[in-house]
């Protein structure tokens, strides 16, 4: 193990009289950029100035900034179905009309308020909830379709774009079938195909990827090595896994030709949040077959490895970096009461494939002593802006917000959420998800969890204040 300091210039200390958040994040910010190769490599030099209290009350953004609601829970869609409930992860393509096509999760179980309802065809499990919708937005941001696009899928959480454009859905479960009303096994991966429905008939689950509480994914383009996270919040520790598929020039159903899965063994280091310092790596990062990918018996993160795995506590953000050709990955929180050994607010890690090193670039640190509900806590969805820095979704507990970073390493709120915040007893109930822009990078998309909403939102995204 060995550690460096972070660079003074680009330290990611949020100054909470001069950004208004109450966090304080340390690493290296050009790191991150390379997750991108055409953002450049730093975020604005401020923000984009106070929020404006929205007259509505749904959204508060900087001034200059516009959102438009393209779908809400409840709605009646032209197929006379209610659109479901509990908006989460998704993903935005280009549409070949100028417009986007979005693929968004529904993280459902069978007490939603709205189940995914599904025609047969496209129905994998009729005793589950869960699934996905398509939305297809013209270029002025007007919504011209919405159609279900997976249904009987289980608490689809997040998920990952592939480099053949489709969008790869995560059930965040374990359940089997006779649980909770399921007939079939869940926890698996399915791909969604936003263009041609047709690929989208009879379910597939992608079961050599693993059955487990899976959360997102990310594909280097060069080798087809698809890097999974494990959200677990349950004991022991989820892993972080990597599929080498036999097919890895990838394209449209590749993955069904199944692969060997692997879970990350990182020597000295079983628990990944003993790790507080930005800059510290370790090297000789090896990955041990799983031995039983479909866990029939065992959890998967519970077997019997040829060698002890490295875990972390809520798993959840993956990405490919295009540039410096890592993986990274979000480890949203841990609390030493739920089985991690030491406490944080949120690590970003990057894993370098060629030098089998792991790092850890970016920590969000506790609040001070007696401060129980912090302004900004558990990054989740992390995306990069086209302007430069990074832009989180919050998770967390009171006001959520979407927040960016400057490029010193400032973090400024973008949007607050007014619909409704997180309580301690009802947490996600403010959870914002899903960023993501579109090609034109004129407009981001993303979605309220409960109540579902998706938003659009354009505005002088150039703009310097």
């Amino acid at each position: 193990m060995t550690a460096s300091n972070p660079l003074s210039r680009r330290q990611f200390v949020a100054r909470a009289a001069a950004a208004g958040v109450a966090v304080s994040v340390v690493g290296s910010v050009e790191a991150l950029y390379t997750a991108q190769p055409a953002l450049g490599t730093s975020g604005p030099k401020i923000g984009y100035g106070p929020l404006i209290e929205d007259p509505k009350g749904m959204l508060d953004l900087p001034r200059g900034f516009r959102y438009k609601v393209l779908s809400r829970e409840g709605d009646v869609r032209k197929d006379g179905l209610k659109t479901p409930s509990r908006f989460d992860g998704m993903g935005t393509f280009p549409d070949r009309h100028g417009g986007n096509r979005l693929v968004r999760n529904h993280e459902c179980s069978p007490t939603a308020t709205i189940p995914v309802k599904a025609p047969a065809e496209l129905t994998y499990d009729p005793g589950a909830a869960g699934g996905t919708s398509t939305l297809v937005v013209d270029r002025h941001n007007r919504t011209v379709k919405e159609f279900t696009s997976l249904g009987g899928s289980a608490i689809n959480c997040s998920g990952g774009i592939t480099p053949w454009r489709t969008w790869l859905t995560c059930e965040e479960t374990e359940l089997k079938a006779g649980e909770s009303g399921y007939t079939k096994d869940h926890g698996f991966i399915f791909e969604v195909d936003p263009y041609d429905g047709r690929r989208n008939l009879n379910p597939w689950p992608l079961m050599e990827m693993g059955r487990f509480q899976h959360e997102a994914v990310a594909i280097d383009p060069a080798t087809g090595i698809v890097y999974e996270t494990e959200d677990a919040f349950v004991a022991p520790l989820g892993g972080f896994y990597r599929f080498l598929p036999n097919r890895p020039r990838g394209g449209w159903a590749s993955l069904r030709a199944g692969g060997e899965l692997q879970a990350m063994h990182v020597p000295d280091l079983p628990d990944l949040s003993v790790v507080q310092e930005a800059g510290t790596e370790f090297g000789g990062v090896q990955w041990v077959r799983v031995p039983d990918p479909l866990a029939g018996s065992e959890s998967v993160r519970a077997q019997d490895y040829a060698k002890p795995i490295t875990g972390g506590y809520k798993l959840e953000g993956c990405w490919w970096g295009a540039l410096d050709r890592c993986v990274y990955f979000v480890s949203s929180f841990a609390r030493t009461e739920l089985g991690p050994k030491v406490d944080h607010d949120g690590q970003v890690w990057r894993y370098n494939p060629r030098r089998k090193t792991l790092r850890l670039e970016v920590i969000f640190t506790r609040p001070k002593p007696g401060s129980d509900d912090p302004e900004f806590d558990a990054p989740d969805n992390i995306t990069m802006s086209p302007y430069g820095g990074l832009m989180m979704c919050e998770d967390g507990l009171g006001e959520q917000h979407i927040l960016g970073t400057t490029e010193d390493g400032e973090v400024f709120k973008f949007a607050r959420n007014r619909v409704n915040n997180g309580t301690p007893t009802e947490p996600e109930y403010g959870e914002l998800a899903g960023a993501g822009f579109s090609a034109d990078g004129r407009t981001m998309f993303f979605n309220v969890y409960t109540p579902g909403i998706t938003y659009a939102i354009t505005g002088p995204w150039r703009r310097r204040r």
